[in-house]
């Protein structure tokens, strides 16, 4: 493999995602650079995080000469707000927060909500899109809790882990047990498979 074929892109402007990723990358051992590109993608509110991550991959085709990928997670309070933000989660983040969200639950104890993440990847030795998936289960806090993370974590109390929310634990335990890092090893798996 020649060396600038070496390297693999993570479009997203999002710094605490690629650092999350960054943390998984240098601990997979594998024989690709990971650098973050900045393109503008373009998002649609769709049924489900796979649509609106095949279309944001396909919207900069032709605009990278290389590997690059894609992340896009949802929060899906299931109960009792019927999944909501799920696909909305970037919007309703910026306009009501998680501020908004705990004021539309009454009875936390019998909430369940998950997180869900799609990478999407073009990968140019096979000129196709490839899709890995995670999801990770758990209740919603009463209380926003925690300085870590970022979006939703403060008032996610996943089932692994359940006396804290995603926002109190590191990095390393948070990929341990999250959406992210269930895509993520999946994705590891393709590339290591497939490297050429």
């Amino acid at each position: 493999m020649k060396q600038e074929e070496n390297i693999i892109y993570f479009v997203t402007g999002n710094i605490h995602k690629f650092n999350e990723i960054s943390v998984l990358f240098s601990k997979a051992n594998i024989k690709y650079n990971l650098i973050q590109e900045e393109i503008k993608t373009i998002e649609i509110q769709a049924n489900n995080i796979k649509e609106v991550a095949s279309f944001k991959l396909n919207s900069i085709k032709g605009k990278i000469n290389g590997s690059y990928f894609i992340e896009d997670a949802g929060f899906f309070v299931d109960i009792p707000l019927n999944g909501f933000p799920g696909v909305y989660s970037s919007y309703i983040m910026k306009t009501i927060g998680n501020k908004g969200i705990l004021r539309l639950i009454d009875d936390f104890e019998s909430t369940q909500a998950h997180f869900t993440s799609v990478i999407a990847l073009y990968f140019k030795p096979y000129d196709k899109n490839f899709f890995f998936e995670g999801s990770v289960y758990g209740k919603v806090s009463e209380t926003i809790r925690g300085s870590g993370g970022f979006g939703f974590d403060p008032i996610f109390l996943p089932d692994l882990m359940p006396s804290k929310t995603f926002a109190e634990l590191s990095i390393e335990e948070k990929n341990k047990i999250s959406h992210r890092g269930i895509a993520w090893t999946r994705f590891i798996k393709f590339l290591r498979e497939n490297y050429i």
